[in-house]
């Protein structure tokens, strides 16, 4: 067991990203992870607190499991989100204890003409992206070897809330919108934990962008994912926030991942969409 005895906590362990991450972790380290909701299947989950950021101390969960590691997955109420990150990042201070956090390509969405690298200067024009560049600020304050901030592009998987929405559309023969102009990067959950579990393994801290090495025109990627998952007759709306291509993608200059942890789109479309 490479590490059974480091204790890791993940915060919104219910989600989809967070849930994958658990299900990556939990056979190699003491992981818990946290549930909003009372669904039961985490509820029985001796490893599953429950924890609503809107009326739980997070320090109160933090002192009674004392984790070396914990990964940021909450989604939510913006205002507690923050809140939840300001009292986070203060027990991380004081404590044996590096956080990951997961942000997203959105910190760049004001961006538009290329893609971006790890330590170029954030700037959001969406409330989402100017969250997380929040998040982000408060984190960068402290020591480089207390905190990794994991910027995501657009994340599927067979269970994503993406690949639901496309399905579902579809069976209700509704229009699957497409964003023609749009170059982004993507990955798939089943990689994404991979490459959280090494920077764990590895000690690693700093700032990672964790999509695919190579970019994809939005409507390409989705169309050939919808062939591949093999549901016929879907109904595409294309649609233009501009008149010129547009990227939203977070590409690795820096701090490069082993060959083996990468992956191209085509890879994800290939090996990771099923039915």
């Amino acid at each position: 067991m490479e590490g059974a005895g480091k204790k890791i906590l993940i915060l919104g362990g219910s989600g989809f990203i967070g849930h994958a991450i658990y299900k990556e972790l939990c056979n190699y380290y003491d992981t818990y992870g946290t549930y909003c909701t009372a669904r039961r299947a985490f509820g029985d989950n001796q490893q599953y607190y429950q924890y609503d950021m809107r009326e739980d101390d997070i320090v109160v969960l933090l002192e009674k499991i004392k984790p070396q590691i914990v990964i940021s997955a909450l989604r939510g109420d913006f205002g507690a989100q923050v809140q939840a990150h300001q009292h986070l990042i203060e027990y991380v201070r004081d404590h044996e204890c590096r956080i990951y956090f997961l942000s997203s390509a959105n910190v760049f969405d004001a961006y538009s003409k290329y893609p971006s690298y790890e330590y170029d200067k954030t700037l959001s024009e969406s409330i989402y992206g100017r969250l997380k560049i929040k998040i982000e600020n408060m984190l960068l304050r402290l020591p480089k070897e207390k905190y990794g901030i994991l910027r995501l592009p657009m994340v599927f998987g067979n269970n994503s809330p993406r690949v639901k929405e496309i399905k579902s559309a579809i069976w209700n023969n509704e229009p699957v919108e497409v964003f023609p102009n749009l170059i982004i990067n993507v990955t798939h959950a089943d990689k994404l934990t991979q490459q959280i579990h090494y920077l764990i393994n590895r000690n690693k801290s700093g700032i990672y962008h964790l999509g695919s090495k190579d970019l994809v025109h939005h409507d390409d990627f989705i169309r050939e994912m919808v062939n591949r998952i093999g549901l016929f007759n879907a109904i595409y709306k294309r649609v233009y926030t501009t008149n010129d291509e547009r990227y939203l993608a977070a590409l690795p200059r820096k701090n490069k991942l082993p060959k083996n942890l990468r992956v191209s789109y085509q890879e994800i479309i290939d090996h990771h969409i099923t039915t």
